[in-house]
């Protein structure tokens, strides 16, 4: 909903996300380089303007883009037209990447250092193909409900085979461009999709087969770019293209070109990514479906939220962190020290992935979607960590020197095992997470980082080495999110229906232990559960003198006693009968334990108590047992039962 409520929360999120960035870029500049960055000012501004323009982005995904997505798909749904829900599927798939800004930066970079081999644009048009088809295989499985890890399981397959036969130099590429097709706005519509059609197909689930269309969209493009390698090196010749070099020594971080032509051309350029997509969507909503679109005020406010949100993040990253990050990027590839360039990988991976708007919108669609079952910020945490260890992991590779391929096969090996073992609702979800840490922030980032080592350290190739650190931020997020799923299954994490089903159903228990009197109810010892079911008890009674209490309480505990009710009692012996007035107003003298027991458990007790005490002997004290019926509320231990 519009309303400033809304919105400071949003921003108060917004500026708590950006707070990793600001401190690891600080603690880096200051402790580790130790020069104070100039135009710091404008990094200031240019951070605040990043914390209010995901603020104002994430607003409009909320009022715009996320309603009229899965409106859409609802009405697809209910129309009963596969044919048009898989056009409608390409469309957008091919048309909100192929003006994707990473992937625009990623194609002119491969383009540059592969002497001409590789075109910019056909690159591009490859990679939006690649998605469209991911998309239109991701609602195919949807609307047949099957399972998706065959889908993701097989594409692996295809992508490690096409490794043996694809040149070397296209492999980092083409895992790097699985990890860059999702974009800011590419990611809420596309989830907002197969949300809603899950939710409008009947036999679907939100959360099984909701999500899962972004891993599709970064799965294929690694087996469509590998193609691509393979027909370049085989059949084109390299030109005569004299390379520039890719990356410039900087010394300090450029100022942002901050006036009014600057802020025009940057709305125009978002704009030039998000209108096509509204294009779309108006066409067939009001073409095709041939339905106007509800709250339809709202929803330009929305999409006009979006292009503002996202102009002015862009224009907070390039005065505060692009320029910057890249001058740190190469200032620590030129550092002697290996474990510094590691930990600022771990650092800038985990901060820059927190502050994220793909995720972020993901992660509150993901909480929603599953009741409250998922918790937005641990997700976050969870992909933010495999994230960093990722790209730490990558950058590893790149200066210690080793194929990718060898690396990213383990990887996926172990998100296959994972599968199998992680609860069924969080896979799809961790197979998103993948497509959704590579966008906007970190895709520059993690690109200048990668470039910088491996055009800096001797014996390495950009072109082989300086690409795959996005595939490794895109591959360990699966494995955190899975295991993330397995943490909160084993803790019984339950969503807020779960809870109120199993309070009711705890209700309704209580009501039919009350009833069945022919039922013993018990609770285990320091859980929730009770039990109720037929088993023979007895009451234990031990008289003794109140000296002897603990003696006997002790002998009643070894032989399998687990709780018991001290009563007060008067002792009398029979020569005391006769004058038994004088002895009525005097204090208890004795004690009465009463242990509450499964039968089977009487003549230990008794026998334990009676020797220890020497009840038979030369010991004061009385023994007896009965047996209960209508035994309700006892607490037992779980080896007691």
């Amino acid at each position: 909903m519009l309303n400033f409520k809304s919105f400071f929360k949003l921003l108060a999120e917004s500026f708590r996300d950006l707070l990793p960035i600001i401190l690891v870029i600080l603690f880096f500049q200051l402790a580790i380089i130790q020069v104070v960055p100039q135009n710091w000012l404008s990094t200031t501004i240019g951070l605040a303007i990043v914390g209010v323009g995901l603020a104002v982005f994430l607003l409009g995904l909320e009022v715009g883009i996320f309603p009229v997505g899965e409106g859409l798909a609802s009405d697809f749904a209910h129309k009963g037209s596969t044919e048009w829900i898989i056009l409608f599927a390409f469309m957008i798939g091919f048309g909100t990447t192929v003006a994707e800004p990473a992937l625009l930066v990623i194609a002119d970079k491969a383009a540059g250092i592969s002497a001409g081999r590789i075109d910019a644009f056909v690159l591009r048009m490859v990679v939006a193909a690649s998605v469209g088809f991911a998309i239109v295989i991701g609602v195919w499985r949807i609307i047949k409900g099957h399972p998706i890890h065959y889908y993701i399981i097989s594409g692996y397959i295809l992508v490690v085979a096409a490794t043996f036969f694809s040149p070397k130099e296209i492999v980092g590429l083409a895992f790097d461009l699985g990890g860059v097709t999702t974009s800011t706005v590419t990611v809420p519509l596309v989830a907002a999709l197969g949300i809603g059609l899950a939710t409008t197909i009947k036999g679907r689930n939100p959360v099984l087969d909701g999500f899962g269309l972004i891993a599709f969209a970064s799965l294929t493009p690694m087996i469509f770019v590998q193609f691509y390698g393979i027909y370049v090196y085989e059949f084109v010749d390299a030109s005569a293209v004299v390379v520039p070099e890719i990356i410039h020594t900087a010394e300090t971080a450029a100022a942002f070109d901050f006036n009014l032509l600057t802020l025009l051309k940057g709305v125009l350029s978002v704009a030039t990514d998000v209108i096509p997509i509204l294009a779309v969507i108006l066409f067939f909503q009001y073409i095709i479906l041939k339905k106007p679109i509800e709250n339809l005020k709202e929803v330009l406010i929305g999409f006009g939220l979006v292009i503002i949100g996202l102009d002015a993040f862009i224009i907070g990253l390039e005065m505060g962190l692009f320029s910057l990050g890249e001058t740190m990027a190469l200032q620590l590839t030129q550092n002697d020290s290996k474990s510094t360039i590691y930990s600022f990988a771990f650092a800038i991976g985990f901060s820059t992935t927190m502050a994220e708007p793909s995720l972020t919108a993901i992660a509150k669609k993901a909480k929603q979607i599953s009741d409250g079952k998922i918790n937005d910020f641990i997700l976050r945490i969870f992909v933010a960590f495999g994230v960093a260890i990722g790209i730490s992991l990558g950058a590893f590779r790149i200066v210690n020197g080793g194929d990718i391929v060898y690396y990213i096969m383990v990887g996926y090996m172990f998100v296959i095992a994972l599968t199998f073992i992680a609860p069924k609702y969080i896979i799809p979800i961790a197979y998103d997470s993948g497509g959704v840490t590579t966008s906007t922030v970190t895709v520059p980032l993690v690109a200048a980082l990668g470039l910088g080592l491996a055009t800096n350290i001797p014996g390495r190739d950009p072109l082989i080495d300086g690409f795959g650190l996005i595939a490794f931020a895109s591959l360990f997020p699966m494995l955190t999110v899975m295991l993330y799923g397995v943490i909160t299954d084993k803790m019984g994490v339950m969503g807020e229906h779960e809870k109120e089903e199993f309070q009711l159903s705890e209700f309704r228990h209580a009501i039919e232990d009350a009833e069945n009197m022919g039922l013993s109810t018990v609770r285990v010892h320091g859980t929730d559960k009770r039990h109720s079911y037929k088993m023979a008890f007895s009451a234990v009674h031990i008289i003794v003198p109140r000296k002897n209490k603990e003696k006997a309480l002790l002998a009643a505990k070894d032989a399998g006693a687990s709780g018991v009710t001290i009563m007060d009692a008067h002792g009398m012996g029979l020569s005391e009968m006769d004058n038994f007035y004088n002895r009525l107003e005097s204090e208890p003298d004795d004690v009465n334990l009463m242990f509450v027991v499964p039968s089977k458990k009487v003549d230990v007790i008794v026998s334990k108590v009676v020797k220890a005490l020497d009840i038979v002997g030369d010991g004061d004290g009385i023994s007896y047992a009965y047996p209960v019926t209508h035994l309700k509320g006892l607490r037992l231990k779980t080896e007691d039962l």
